[in-house]
């Protein structure tokens, strides 16, 4: 089972509309309600991919039992911990070839909650094979709880994946997770200055065995501790980027599960990530764009 993490659990809302008139009435040609947070949309991938999968978290109020009701429908198992405050909701409005995206802050998360949590997460990874830890923080959870929880699983001999922004990305490498995966905008303002593979390679010194950098349409960036590699796109996949990093990180789960060499797996996440951009909401992937991507990518 890969265990997925979601500490600020969301109602994911898309719009598609045929063009924004940004002072005006606006006519939405199609409207799409489900579960989301980054944690999430991993574990859709990976149950339509045929892995076991359970997702963990947190959820409360009208909104978190909106969640709760997806998932189920879904068919996707969770184990989310109830908090008192109304989970978020997040908009994307996307018109043709571009995406709008509205995340409300998130609820407030009491001492006893987040504690909480985390015994039941403990719990938890006695059957994982591997964890995601994913998405941003709820207010009142502390900024190195990325950190903690990837720690924990280290203890256990669990894999640890964390994708995050801000803080709690600088934090994550303290917990010495298997894998931190920023965009490059998120590198660079973890690790100012400097190259993508030296903001890698910094946060490597500072604890993560491996890094990888996501750099939309110019590929994938690893640095690990078996050498640096670049995975090339053959084209350009145009239309909702939302959730595409999240299924590039399912994709490096299933390396992570499969103990998979770096060039088979950076070539099925970054396929995973572009057939994600060809699928109108976050959480899905165009299966025949993934088969006609997938062998074109080009691992050095």
């Amino acid at each position: 089972m890969i265990l997925t993490v979601t500490l600020n659990a969301a109602l994911d809302v898309t719009y598609q509309v045929p063009g924004v008139d940004w002072d005006g009435v606006n006519r939405v040609s199609e409207v799409h309600r489900r579960a989301g947070g980054k944690g999430v949309n991993v574990a859709r991938v990976l149950a339509a991919l045929g892995r076991e999968v359970l997702v963990t978290g947190l959820a409360g109020g009208p909104t978190g039992r909106a969640i709760e009701r997806d998932l189920r429908a879904a068919g996707l198992p969770s184990a989310l911990c109830a908090i008192a405050a109304d989970s978020r909701a997040t908009l994307a409005v996307s018109e043709r070839a571009r995406t709008a995206l509205f995340n409300e802050p998130g609820p407030e998360v009491t001492t006893d909650e987040l504690r909480n949590f985390m015994t039941t997460y403990e719990a938890l990874l006695a059957t994982a094979q591997a964890v995601v830890i994913s998405g941003s923080l709820p207010r009142g959870v502390p900024p190195s709880t990325y950190a903690r929880l990837a720690a924990i699983a280290a203890e256990r001999g669990v894999p640890a994946i964390v994708d995050a922004d801000g803080e709690p990305l600088r934090h994550a490498p303290e917990g010495r997770p298997s894998v931190v995966k920023p965009n490059a905008e998120e590198l660079a303002r973890a690790v100012p200055g400097g190259t993508p593979a030296e903001g890698a390679e910094e946060l490597r010194g500072r604890g993560a065995e491996a890094v990888v950098v996501s750099m939309g349409a110019d590929g994938l960036l690893a640095v690990t501790g078996e050498g640096t590699f670049t995975a090339r796109m053959p084209y350009t996949v145009r239309g909702n980027p939302t959730g595409a990093g999240d299924s590039l990180v399912a994709g490096l789960a299933l390396g992570l599960v499969e103990s998979a060499p770096w060039p088979d797996t950076l070539r099925r996440a970054a396929a995973l990530g572009a057939a994600a951009v060809a699928a109108p909401v976050a959480g899905d992937f165009d299966p025949a764009v993934y088969a006609d991507i997938h062998p074109k990518i080009v691992i050095t």
